[in-house]
C-alpha cells in the first residue's frame, strides 16, 4: 500500500474547501486514487494512494 501526499503551499481554515478525488487506476482487488484540496481557487495539496481490498479472513479485515 502507498500513501503520499504534497504541501504545496498553506491552507487556510477560515473559508471553503473543495476536496477533490478520482480513481486513476483499478484492477481486481485494488484501486489507485489521485486528489487534492483547493482552497481560493488555488491547490494547496495534491494526494496519490493505491488501495487494496481486505477479505474476510485478514487479520485487519474487522479493524475498521
Amino acid at each position: 500500500m502507498e500513501f503520499a501526499v504534497k504541501l504545496l503551499r498553506p491552507t487556510p481554515s477560515d473559508g471553503p474547501l473543495m476536496v477533490v478525488a478520482r480513481v486513476v487506476e483499478s484492477g481486481v482487488g485494488r484501486a489507485v486514487v489521485e486528489g487534492e484540496i483547493v482552497a481560493g481557487g488555488k491547490v494547496t495539496a495534491t494526494s496519490r494512494a493505491t488501495f487494496v481490498e481486505v477479505k474476510e479472513g485478514h487479520p485487519a479485515f474487522h479493524r475498521w
